[in-house]
């Protein structure tokens, strides 16, 4: 039952899809039919209105972290799937026939429930080739490839080095 429950909060929260309900209720128009098609904060930007963006973003972000936040302090053993599901609710959201958004929002904020280090480091990483390139996607894979790579290194050479490394609680302090 806790495992239905969880699938069903995460895959919820992240199907809600912010960007679509924000600019069809502030301006009017469907979001999909903007810029790339896309439901995410990005293509909201592209409709000129930096606030519906700013809050677009924002709302993606709490739609990864609060679930997986409440399956961290209620359900501790069902924390990826609750992770997983809000990423795909937000990728395949039931309401838009599964044609949802490129989760990179949604995915910081369930980077940010499991480690405010790595979060940190996504974000860091994104602001810092979106200034060089200009460009949001290669931004998000880059991060995405950063984080990966950083919390691999951190696994695998400090657990050789130190065979008490206890990633549970360690890799909450990144």
């Amino acid at each position: 039952m806790e495992t239905f429950l969880v699938i069903f909060y995460s895959y919820l929260s992240g199907s809600i899809s912010f960007g679509l309900l924000f600019t069809k209720i502030s301006i009017n128009k469907d979001i999909r039919k903007i810029g790339s098609g896309n439901i995410g904060a990005t293509n909201v930007l592209r409709t000129g209105n930096k606030f519906l963006a700013a809050i677009t973003l924002i709302m993606d972000i709490a739609k990864g972290f609060i679930p997986v936040l409440v399956s961290k302090i209620y359900f501790p053993e069902l924390i990826q799937i609750s992770a997983l599901l809000a990423f795909l609710g937000h990728v395949f959201p039931v309401w838009l026939k599964f044609k949802g958004g490129k989760g990179v929002a949604t995915y910081l904020g369930i980077l940010l429930s499991f480690s405010y280090g790595l979060g940190t480091l996504f974000i860091f990483t994104w602001i810092i080739v979106s200034l060089i390139f200009k460009y949001s996607s290669l931004s998000s894979m880059f991060s995405s490839l950063t984080v990966f790579v950083i919390t691999f290194l951190r696994e695998n050479f400090v657990q050789s080095i130190n065979p008490n490394f206890n990633n549970e609680t360690d890799i909450q302090q990144l």
